[in-house]
């Protein structure tokens, strides 16, 4: 049987998924009468609540006679660790670009990747008939992106199609009979090399494990594509490191492969093939698992280096241990060694007092995904502010990263946004051009200290409308001091439940995070200051009760509605003093340290 393994790429919400769908049902993977979910790659609970993908998943479908192995992989940068694994593990790619957005900077990314991989996309220009399509714009402004990426003449002799994933169809004519999806089946099985690994059949078993999974039933599952020669279950191999030691050897109880959305058991694995393998108790991602007479690993792609740090610790406020499970600093640092050993692109270190640990990390939105998760298994957290890596560059300065940011916004609300990223946040503008409908695109380099907690504000800048989107770009020396929030916080300075009453006369300082009734703490953060300094008040302050009645005095008290952040915005709002607390029912903000007199020596000390 004909093989072919193809990676699905693109930036987010340019329809990979739906697209994968598509290629499932029309290839006969789902039976005719059978429910299947809407995107139903997107099997985790996370990434069906927020419309993203966050891990590569393989699936893989019968075309003719051709096996199709397709993986769906992530479009954000922050889970570029997981992209950057699967490209090597594929001989061709679908480039899927939106025809009214064109290429996004995630698009550029994931394609530097697999451009400098050698492999040669195809370009699907997906949702053409969206009344803003420019089909044939977006496919220029491909050209000049592979162009501008170093491309060999092959990459830039690339074959393109018009397609609609949500409407099942794609074409090489954008006026063609808009049918189904064989034109692209056809398109992959001749443009995508059969796997080279194909002529070395005979040879030692080796594989390079791309991805950590766990199975309740078998433990755990290593996957990855079978470099060379078979394996059959029962045989006995071995597991090498990146540097050649030997880690284990190790009997293989189960071989899977992918076959449509569900995993199937099968006795051989040959070359070429996608296969998880089960049996093995120590290796992990980026080892090799070969057989017995093999000395040599196969080298694993590197991995971009983190760029941001996060640090977590155990929840140490009054209201600790009442609404989650597990709260020891031995649970939390073993599930985040758990995850550092699946996600290569996080890296975990142990304070020094051991109640804490330093989390580094692609961005933001991975962090809050990892903290979303841990909270969901019965987790309580404190979470500092993100702080940004720096590195020594070659004559001894630091280098700090800086981001490639793309914004598409209503003009009317250009000269804010311009004025915020090149001002306060340090950046550049790099370009400046109308994106058709009344919007202009604006492209910045600016530094990610700078976009830590930018996200919110550009929305309430730009009224919801503004599209932000950013990418690792590059090192660049350090541009100095970027202010942090303007504004004080409200610092409750007793223990008990809000009154509604005090809560009312605090309304004039500022704006409040919790409602009447709600658990507060010394130390806890319950509002936002009017001005730029730090206040302390008591919202369990009732009313002075008298006997005298007069009219208008006992008007209901209205409060007005707090403000409610999610994780992100939390974990964006906070300062250097101050932590969120993390547990599976509640988010709450409060100052590192509760006690004011501590609080005041140790910010002497700063």
């Amino acid at each position: 049987m004909d093989l072919r393994n193809i990676a699905i790429i693109a930036h987010v919400d340019h329809g990979k998924t739906t697209l994968v769908d598509q290629l499932l049902k029309q290839s006969g993977a789902f039976r005719a009468n059978q429910a299947v979910d809407e995107r139903a790659m997107d099997s985790n609970d996370l990434e069906r609540e927020r419309g993203i993908t966050i891990f590569a998943k393989p699936t893989s479908v019968l075309y003719k006679k051709t096996r199709i192995n397709i993986v769906d992989t992530p479009g954000h940068a922050d889970f570029g660790g997981e992209v950057e694994r699967i490209l090597s593990m594929v001989d061709g790619v679908v480039l899927l670009v939106d025809a009214a957005e064109g290429p996004m900077p995630q698009t550029k990314f994931v394609t530097s990747k697999a451009l400098r991989l050698g492999l040669r996309p195809i370009v699907v220009l997906n949702k053409v008939d969206k009344p803003d399509a420019e089909p044939d714009r977006a496919l220029n402004e491909c050209f000049d992106l592979f162009a501008s990426l170093d491309a060999n003449d092959d990459q830039l002799d690339f074959p393109h199609m018009y397609a609609s994933g949500r409407a099942g169809w794609a074409d090489h004519d954008l006026e063609g009979p808009r049918k189904d999806l064989s034109a692209l089946f056809d398109l992959i099985v001749n443009h995508v090399p059969a796997p080279k690994q194909l002529a070395h059949i005979d040879e030692d078993f080796r594989m390079l494990a791309t991805t950590l999974g766990a199975d309740p039933f078998v433990g755990r599952l290593l996957t990855g594509r079978v470099e060379s020669g078979r394996l059959k279950v029962g045989q006995t191999v071995q597991a090498l490191s990146r540097i050649g030691q030997k880690i284990e050897q190790f009997r293989v109880t189960r071989i899977q492969a992918f076959r449509g959305l569900s995993s199937q058991d099968i006795d051989e694995a040959t070359a070429g093939d996608i296969v998880s393998l089960a049996g093995m108790s120590k290796a992990t991602v980026a080892d090799t698992i070969c057989a017995l007479a093999v000395e040599e690993p196969i080298e694993a792609q590197p991995i971009d280096p983190p760029t941001i740090t996060v640090t977590f610790g155990i929840n140490d406020s009054p209201l600790a241990g009442r609404e989650g499970k597990k709260v020891q600093s031995r649970v939390i640092r073993e599930r985040l060694m758990k995850e550092a050993e699946s996600n290569v692109a996080i890296k975990v270190t142990d304070t020094p007092g051991g109640d804490a640990f330093e989390v580094a990390g692609r961005g933001e939105l991975q962090m809050g995904v990892l903290i979303e998760n841990m909270r969901r298994e019965g987790f309580e957290l404190s979470i500092s502010r993100p702080q940004v890596l720096m590195r020594e560059g070659d004559k001894g300065e630091r280098l700090e990263p800086i981001e490639e940011v793309t914004i598409d916004v209503d003009d009317e609300y250009t000269g804010a946004v311009i004025e915020k990223i090149t001002g306060p946040r340090r950046g550049d503008l790099v370009e400046m051009k109308p994106s058709g409908a009344g919007k202009t695109r604006i492209i910045a380099h600016v530094p990610s200290r700078g976009l830590i907690g930018y996200h919110g504000e550009f929305l309430t800048d730009t009224r919801g409308t503004g599209v932000l989107n950013r990418v690792f770009n590059s090192w660049a020396p350090h541009r100095g001091p970027i202010p942090g929030r303007r504004a004080g916080v409200l610092i409750s300075m007793e223990n008990g439940e809000a009154v509604a009453y005090a809560l009312w006369n605090l309304e004039e300082r500022g704006r409040m995070f919790l409602g009447a009734q709600a658990k507060v703490y010394t130390g806890m953060i319950i509002g936002e200051h009017s001005r730029d300094n730090d206040l302390e008040v008591n919202p369990l302050k009732g009313k002075k009760l008298t006997n005298v009645r007069a009219s208008g005095t006992d008007e209901a008290v209205r409060l007005t509605t707090p403000i409610t952040m999610s994780l992100e915005e939390a974990i964006a709002y906070i300062d250097d003093d101050e932590l969120v607390e993390v547990t599976p029912q509640s988010i709450r903000l409060r100052k590192r340290y509760l006690d004011p007199h501590e609080r005041k020596r140790m910010s002497k000390k700063d």
